[in-house]
């Protein structure tokens, strides 16, 4: 891959290490006083820079890079790549002196143009190619736009005064869901049958399990709000759903298992071992999900905060940034390849003592049991998130070298 996206790369690296500085004082301020800090506002800033600046950011250099290919591509996108840099940062700097507010707002209103922007020019390019990856591309891309409907209903409300609670809710998670299970997912997806595209042989089931994702994502939204009071026949939809996930994970399993040799032989150890913990922990997403068409269950869960915060980190983190992080090292690797190892191992060491303090904080609180120092331990593994960050972000501080890609 040419040396004009690791500039880009670089870039988004940072902005991870960004988003571990705000999630490490949201969790600093709980443990410890910091009467300045607002941490809502903080919280607005983290997650809207999440999305923004680190997630999408990578998601759109790694499509333009292992799709369109040449160099001279890249110069078409050069300016959306700015302009999504540049509302990224407009919300990660308004956002803890504002939370909502017009310039917040305004610079969330220009993300979603820029994504709009984003999805009609990547999507021209997409007609002239069709690639094998091209179907997870386009969807990934038109729930990227629906995502905004959510948003919108948002800022309708919040402009005409109009304060509904279920509502509300129900706007918050269309954002959300079409972000994480659509935009997100399916982009991944995408550059997974993109990396997969040098082996035709092993790509078996594809038609199949993109069919099944595809069209499971819509009535999937509706496993956020089963709190809403919803008719049998919504329910039997919903389950529905999530089961064709699972049955959807397992085609995609038996495929991975037969390109397991090729990658095996192309692929470093470490991205292996990441790529195998993201697939694990998409089946536990996807198990966690179908168990949440009980009723009782469904309750249960959504009434513990720390279970929906780890639900939430599973997805972005877990899943999401574990691909990316996967999808990274089979970029040519940096003069500091040791230390981009060593800080990807930190971060996905400390992902799963986050996802492992959260749920056993979730379930004590479910029977009344308090966990001594366990605000005191998320702090620990903020820490550690923070310190993975900050060691790949150093290991790029230098030009690549050429490497596998």
């Amino acid at each position: 891959m040419g040396n004009a996206y690791n500039q880009w790369i670089r870039i988004a690296v940072l902005n991870l290490l960004l988003v571990a500085v705000l999630g490490f004082i949201m969790r600093y301020k709980i443990v410890f006083s910091l009467p300045w800090v607002h941490q809502k506002h903080i919280l607005h800033a983290h997650s809207h820079f999440a999305f923004s600046g680190w997630i999408t950011q990578l998601l759109m250099i790694f499509m333009v890079a292992g799709f369109t290919g040449p160099e001279q591509t890249l110069r078409r996108y050069t300016p959306i790549f700015k302009a999504n840099l540049l509302t990224a940062y407009g919300m990660l700097l308004s956002f803890p002196f504002q939370g909502y507010g017009w310039l917040s707002i305004s610079c969330s209103t220009a993300s979603i143009l820029v994504s709009y922007w984003f999805a009609w020019q990547f999507w021209s390019d997409i007609k002239r190619q069709q690639p094998i990856a091209g179907n997870w591309f386009k969807a990934a891309l038109l729930f990227l736009v629906m995502s905004s409907l959510g948003a919108f209903g948002l800022s309708f409300m919040m402009a005409n005064h109009w304060v509904n609670q279920a509502w509300y809710l129900a706007s918050v998670y269309f954002f959300l869901h079409f972000q994480y299970n659509g935009w997100f997912f399916f982009a991944c997806m995408g550059l997974l049958f993109t990396l997969l595209g040098k082996y035709p042989q092993v790509i078996r089931y594809q038609s199949t399990i993109f069919r099944l994702f595809a069209l499971a994502c819509v009535p999937a939204y509706f496993l956020s709000v089963l709190w809403l009071s919803l008719p049998l026949w919504a329910y039997l939809l919903i389950a529905t759903a999530a089961l064709a996930q699972v049955v959807g994970c397992w085609l995609l399993f038996r495929m991975l298992l037969g390109a397991w040799p090729y990658c095996t032989k192309d692929w470093p150890v470490l991205a292996r071992r990441t790529a195998a913990l993201c697939f694990l922990a998409l089946v536990i997403k996807l198990l966690l999900q179908l168990l949440s068409t009980i009723p009782a269950l469904s309750d249960l869960a959504f009434g513990f905060r720390p279970i929906v915060i780890g639900y939430l980190h599973l997805v972005l983190l877990g899943i999401i940034s574990l691909f990316l992080l996967t999808v990274l090292q089979l970029f040519p690797q940096p003069p500091s390849a040791f230390l981009l190892r060593k800080g990807v191992v930190v971060f996905v060491c400390s992902i799963a003592a986050n996802e492992v303090l959260l749920m056993l904080q979730g379930l004590c609180a479910m029977f009344y049991i308090v966990v001594p120092y366990i605000q005191e331990a998320l702090l620990l593994v903020a820490l550690g998130l923070l310190t993975g960050a900050a060691m790949i972000f150093f290991s790029f501080r230098k030009p690549v070298r050429p490497g596998r890609v």
